[in-house]
């Protein structure tokens, strides 16, 4: 008898949804019945079984078809994170834009980032280098994608009543700082996340999610959604 497949077995269990991991955070193990004849299934992953963190859907997929997958469902929103204090932010932006289907992450300014927070998600989503907010604009331009700058600074519009363009990057600033003046001179608009508490501002990466998410509240499908 074929074994059941992980959407199947995620189905059964309505405590289960199709985007967690299977008991006990291993994921699944060897292919069990007849070889399957998919040439989106990995060998080695067949054979030794897959506890990579990726939704069910793609259990035992080898890594160029799932990137291949998520490329032709990609959103149409990018997101850019400044880089300059080497900020221990970007590996969450970096998955979380990965769990939203973003475009592209853009890195500003130092090449290198901690890629701990990414969870391995980076291999998945593709990152692209700016050495400068310079640079990151002129690519914007010839890309025809507005930037839409994230800050809690004078003159920000409510990014609870603002409409994001459907095409844009989405660009926020290190953990202190915040966008630099530079960047924010280059944006279309600067959007602020309301606050009621004592602290002065949210965490970066934090930020960052409420923000691709209040694109996708506004351009998403969520009939796609997992």
């Amino acid at each position: 008898m074929d074994s059941p497949s992980p959407e199947a077995d995620a189905a059964s269990d309505p405590g289960r949804g199709p985007t967690e991991w299977m008991p006990a955070r291993r994921g699944v193990g060897p292919w069990e019945g007849p070889w399957p004849d998919d040439p989106r299934l990995d060998p080695e992953l067949l054979r030794g079984g897959d506890t990579r963190n990726v939704v069910d859907a793609y259990r035992y997929w080898s890594m160029p078809a799932i990137v291949e997958d998520l490329d032709a469902r990609r959103h149409g929103f990018h997101v850019a994170i400044e880089n300059f204090e080497n900020d221990m932010n970007i590996g969450t932006v970096v998955r979380t834009a990965n769990a939203f289907l973003a475009r592209e992450v853009h890195i500003v300014g130092r090449k290198r980032w901690n890629r701990r927070g990414a969870m391995v998600t980076d291999r998945y989503q593709h990152v692209r280098h700016h050495g400068s907010v310079d640079e990151l604009v002129a690519w914007a331009g010839e890309q025809g994608l507005p930037i839409v700058a994230i800050d809690n600074t004078p003159g920000s519009v409510p990014l609870e009543t603002a409409r994001l363009p459907e095409r844009c990057i989405l660009l926020f600033g290190q953990e202190g700082p915040g966008v630099t003046e530079g960047a924010q001179a280059a944006a279309e608009m600067t959007c602020s996340i309301a606050q009621f508490g004592s602290t002065r501002s949210i965490n970066a990466g934090v930020a960052a999610g409420i923000a691709m998410h209040a694109w996708i509240r506004q351009h998403a499908d969520l009939d796609r959604a997992w």
